[in-house]
């Protein structure tokens, strides 16, 4: 089965996308394989859709998988059946799930302020200073670069971005303050602003990010309910909150669509709740 992971892992790579992307769009592939040797005992060619539609259900119950994460695992079938295999996909034999959607949690300007001011580690107050104050991806920061940091024009560099193009991101006073100090805290590195401990010639694991704000919200003794995520909807929500157009906040997060965008509307405390409901301007008056 090994040849069939290298060949789908090469059809990945000709797409162009990022090591990271290729890793995670992997997955379940894998997991597949490993089910079609060890349990079906078949060759992926062999395999019916019937078979394939119980390979799904028996992830789901052994995974626990979410209806959004099984949609992710069809695809990587799909890839997989139309790249690999040369074989046609027929979507009526493995629909994708609906999915029931959900706004992420944010935490108010005040709650933010507090919760990246409560870290003495200069390294990770740097790291969620920036990404708030400039509303980056965790892998953004993580892979930031010390001529990334334009102090004269006060923004910073984002390179090669999920969306697959560079952008310039605001660089906040306050953010580059923080930075400063860290950068003289750490030897002033010159490559990347934040080193992987292990090999300073690489960045540092964005899993970790998420590890010391796991670890900072169980020492405040606060409800698990902030990610890396939640600071990029915070910048985008506060902007909101606090005037700034949605075309704006769109280029700022280098969103593809401004649909993405729209979803600031619902998580601004003065986005749909400010808006007057027709009938309560009509003052009571009979319209008969």
């Amino acid at each position: 089965m090994d040849d069939y992971f290298k060949q789908f892992r090469e059809m990945i790579s000709l797409r162009g996308l990022t090591d990271h992307t290729i890793v995670s769009y992997s997955t379940y592939i894998r997991v597949y394989l490993d089910y079609l040797s060890y349990i079906l005992h078949k060759m992926p060619e062999d395999v019916s859709w019937a078979e394939l539609r119980g390979f799904v259900r028996w992830l789901q119950k052994e995974k626990n998988l979410s209806d959004r994460t099984i949609n992710h695992c069809i695809s990587q079938l799909r890839f997989f059946t139309l790249y690999v295999l040369h074989k046609p996909w027929d979507a009526s034999q493995l629909p994708m799930r609906r999915f029931d959607s959900y706004l992420p949690y944010v935490p108010s300007q005040k709650e933010t302020w507090a919760f990246i001011h409560s870290f003495s580690n200069p390294k990770h107050k740097a790291i969620l200073s920036l990404m708030y104050s400039a509303g980056l991806r965790v892998g953004e920061v993580c892979a930031l670069r010390y001529e990334d940091i334009s102090r004269s024009s006060m923004r910073i560099h984002i390179r090669h971005s999920k969306a697959r193009s560079d952008r310039y991101a605001i660089l906040s006073r306050n953010a580059l303050d923080i930075l400063t100090q860290y950068w003289f805290h750490a030897g002033r590195p010159t490559g990347f602003l934040f080193p992987n401990r292990k090999d300073p010639a690489r960045p540092m694991a964005s899993y970790t990010v998420n590890q010391f704000i796991f670890a900072k919200e169980k020492e405040l003794g606060l409800k698990h309910q902030l990610t890396c995520h939640s600071f990029r909807h915070a910048f985008g929500t506060h902007l909101y909150e606090n005037g700034a157009d949605l075309l704006t906040i769109k280029a700022l997060l280098g969103h593809k669509s401004l649909n993405s965008t729209a979803i600031y509307v619902h998580l601004a405390s003065n986005g749909i709740s400010n808006a007057v409901s027709p009938f309560d301007r009509m003052g009571g008056g009979s319209l008969g």
